[in-house]
């Protein structure tokens, strides 16, 4: 099929809902592009919801959850997604029938989806976003500029876990506001994962300034992306954030230290030396054990564990006695005596690291 440019007008435009993934693109006079294409992770599609799934509200730019019908046209993000407690999906490659795997706006060709969750909204694409010279809108357009080096002043306190859903972004939250109750200035980002509104604002709402996440630097997830996406967007967030000035730096990472890019980010002394110290998400004591002890094989200090598993008292009980480290429920994050507790664990690790280095 032959490819062809069909001018959007405003109104259609703003009877349609954007997902949150789309929050960097400004709004301009589009052209709509159909045909025979291939679709790139990063594109931006339109599309008509057919059939409810799993998803039946769309996070918006704002953040807010949309409900949507049958027959709404959404502007969505072409995206590979990695989630186990929900579905797996990779991009397309034609613009056929596809699947909304991620509430936050990512269309994709569905893979895998867990037993418990509904198959996944159904969606038509109308075609791929262009501006006014026919060329395609991807979210590598209004990326952050590439940096070359990052400011290390900032102390960085990396949040990682077992898994998808296992406390990571509620605690990352509660960092933040024990450290903003201490009139500590403090920068967030979430470096990997799959781009959600929800997670972003409630490191906004907890009082981090600025906030970022990889769309930034222009990825719409991380999922089956290379070594060195991993770094661009390292360099990129870490570079934003350190320009700032803050006194600290919460980094969240995103599904557990097994998965591929995750692995691999633990692997690269770029973010491993960056990092001064980790607070570990686990959602019982055996994964905590084993966070624990992987992140420490990797001569990463893990100063806290926290997570689902703070709910059960016994759980807690066992992971302070099998690992020796402070357990504290994910609310109590943000007490400034457990945060204080925190800010000189980190202090401590700079300090012994530039011991190291003079030596």
């Amino acid at each position: 099929m032959k490819i062809q440019l069909e001018t959007l007008t405003e109104s259609r435009l703003k009877q349609t809902k954007w997902a949150y993934t789309t929050r960097r693109i400004k709004p301009q006079k589009l052209q709509l592009l159909t045909g025979s294409i291939c679709p790139e992770a990063g594109d931006l599609l339109l599309a008509r919801v057919d059939e409810l799934g799993q998803h039946k509200k769309l996070e918006l730019v704002s953040s807010r959850r949309a409900t949507l019908f049958e027959g709404d046209e959404i502007v969505v993000v072409y995206g590979n997604r990695y989630a186990p407690d929900q579905f797996e999906g990779i991009v397309p490659d034609h613009l056929g029938a596809c699947r909304l795997v991620a509430a936050g706006g990512v269309a994709a060709r569905l893979l895998n989806r867990h037993d418990k969750v509904k198959t996944a909204t159904r969606i038509t694409p109308l075609g791929l976003l262009a501006d006014q010279n026919g060329q395609r809108i991807n979210l590598s357009s209004a990326r952050l500029p590439k940096a070359e080096q990052i400011d290390p002043s900032p102390l960085v306190l990396v949040v990682a876990g077992t898994s998808m859903n296992s406390g990571k972004t509620t605690a990352c939250a509660s960092l933040v506001k024990g450290f903003v109750r201490q009139e500590i200035k403090v920068a967030a980002a979430k470096v990997t994962g799959t781009g959600a509104g929800a997670d972003y604002r409630a490191l906004v709402d907890a009082g981090a300034n600025p906030v970022f996440d990889f769309i930034d630097a222009g990825y719409v997830s991380t999922y089956r992306v290379e070594r060195n996406v991993l770094h661009d967007i390292i360099m990129t967030l870490g570079s934003q954030m350190a320009a700032t000035k803050p006194e600290i730096i919460v980094v969240e990472v995103a599904d557990g230290l097994l998965q591929r890019e995750t692995s691999r980010l633990f692997t690269m002394p770029l973010f491993t030396n960056w990092a001064d110290g980790v607070i570990f998400a686990a959602n019982d004591a055996l994964g905590a054990q084993a966070g624990v002890a992987w992140l420490t094989a990797r001569q990463l200090p893990v100063f806290a564990i926290t997570g689902v598993l703070t709910s059960s008292p016994l759980a807690q009980r066992e992971a302070e006695d099998i690992c020796g480290l402070p357990v504290y429920h994910t609310a109590a994050l943000a007490r400034p005596s457990v945060s204080s507790y925190i800010h000189s664990c980190l202090q401590f690790r700079r300090q012994r690291q530039l011991s190291v280095v003079n030596k």
